[in-house]
Parts: C-alpha cells; sequence; structure tokens
C-alpha cells in the first residue's frame, strides 16, 4: 500500500493509542496504587488491608470484598508524596496522548480521503499526514515520559516508607498497568517514527508533505537549454520588403 494511503502502520499506532489511554485511565480510576497491610495477633480479629488510590482510599477486611471504612475524599488530604504527583502527572499525560490521538486520526483521515494531487496553493500547508503524524509521534513520546517518570518513581518511594515506618506498604496493580500503558505510548510513537522515515523523503523543511510540491507543476519545468535552443532565434525566417525604384 502506497504511503500516500492509510498505512497499516498508522492504523496499529491509532488502535495501540487508544488501548495505552484506556490503560491510563484504569490505572487512575482504580483504588489499587498501594497496599498497606495490618497485622493482628488477636485470634477473634482479622487482618486489615488498606488500599490507596489517587482519588479514594479503601479499608478491607481478609477475606471481605466491602470497604469496612472508605474515604471518597483523600484526593483532598493525599499525604504521600508521590501519589500527589501522580495526581497531577496522569491526567496531563491522557491529555497529551489524547491530543496526540486527534492528531493521528487528522493524518489518517488526510491520506484517505484527500486526493493525491494537491491543491498547489494548498501544496506547502503545514495541516498534513506527514506532519500530523510527526507531531503525533512527538506527543506520544511526551506522554509517555510524563506517565512513566513518576509510575516508576512509586517503586521507589515504597521501598522509602518501608525503610522509614514499617515493612508493611507494598505498591499494587494499578502501578503495572500506569508502567504497561506508557509502554504502549512509546510502542505508538516509534510505530509513527518508523512510518514517517520510510514514507517522507524530508524535503526542507521536513514537516511539508510528502510530496515537495504539487506533481502538476513537475510538468512545467525548463527543459535544458540545448544548442538547437540557441540557434532558433537565428533560423527564423524574416521577411525582407524592398521599395522600387
Amino acid at each position: 500500500m502506497g504511503c500516500r494511503d492509510v498505512h497499516a502502520a498508522t492504523v496499529l499506532a491509532f488502535l495501540s493509542g487508544t488501548a495505552s489511554i484506556a490503560g491510563l485511565l484504569a490505572a487512575v480510576l482504580l483504588p489499587n496504587w498501594r497496599q498497606m497491610r495490618l497485622y493482628t495477633y488477636n485470634k477473634n480479629e482479622r487482618n486489615v488491608t488498606i488500599y490507596t488510590g489517587l482519588w479514594i482510599k479503601c479499608a478491607r477486611f481478609d477475606g471481605s470484598r466491602d470497604c469496612v471504612i472508605y474515604d471518597p475524599q483523600w484526593y483532598t488530604a493525599v499525604d504521600q508524596l508521590d501519589l500527589r504527583v501522580l495526581q497531577f502527572a496522569l491526567p496531563l499525560s491522557m491529555f497529551t496522548a489524547a491530543s496526540a490521538l486527534f492528531l493521528c486520526l487528522i493524518g489518517m483521515c488526510n491520506t484517505a480521503f484527500v486526493s493525491t494531487v494537491p491543491n498547489v496553493k494548498l501544496a506547502r500547508c503545514l495541516v498534513n499526514s506527514a506532519g500530523c503524524h510527526l507531531v503525533a509521534g512527538l506527543l506520544f513520546l511526551l506522554a509517555c515520559a510524563i506517565c512513566l517518570t513518576p509510575s516508576i518513581w512509586v517503586i521507589f518511594y515504597n521501598n522509602y516508607l518501608n525503610r522509614k515506618y514499617e515493612p508493611v506498604f507494598s505498591f499494587d496493580i494499578s502501578v503495572f498497568i500506569a508502567i504497561a500503558s506508557a509502554g504502549g505510548l512509546f510502542f505508538t510513537s516509534v510505530l509513527l517514527f518508523l512510518w514517517y522515515c520510510a514514507c517522507k523523503s524530508l524535503p526542507s523543511p521536513f514537516w511539508q508533505p510528502l510530496y515537495s510540491h504539487a506533481p502538476s507543476m513537475h510538468s512545467y519545468a525548463s527543459q535544458p537549454y540545448s544548442s538547437r535552443n540557441r540557434l532558433s532565434a537565428i533560423e527564423i525566417d524574416i521577411p525582407v520588403v524592398s521599395h522600387s525604384s
């Protein structure tokens, strides 16, 4: 399939980006960023596990799925620095990735529904499939960095809490979901960059369309100036009008 058509790499990148954003949304909403397990030596009582998320906190007895203590206002009183950073980083990463996904969709629609013979006036317009996919790849890479850095920091901060207090803290499934989503964002950006490098001839400037100028302009290119062209003016017959005396 030609590079000016909807290439399979761009479709795969769009699906990968959509799945990554869905994973980030799940990581944001799930109350499973950190567990604090409290043990009791009383045989008449059960151990308690406190599940800490970005927005809510839930305490459960072992073997129960109901929250004994449910705090929906936890987001206003978060006392753990890594979770407070994640409250801002993950929504920002989702917004950046959604913007990149929108640009990727614009680029796909541009290649699918726009004629391959462009308008001369719009031939150097910056809104084109190559430019959209390039900017989308950069935004996906930025979203990956915004998400991955604080998510990995949770692991190290968890070890810090265990050393400072007691070894009762452990990171939960939301950490793995966020890291996997960041990997999906990175994979999406790599796909878009590969498509761009394989299909773009990189004229100057490099974000121009896949064609450097309109194909119709090639047909009017001047031919080489041959010796025949130089003599053509000499070989023209010039009529001479003579006046009789």
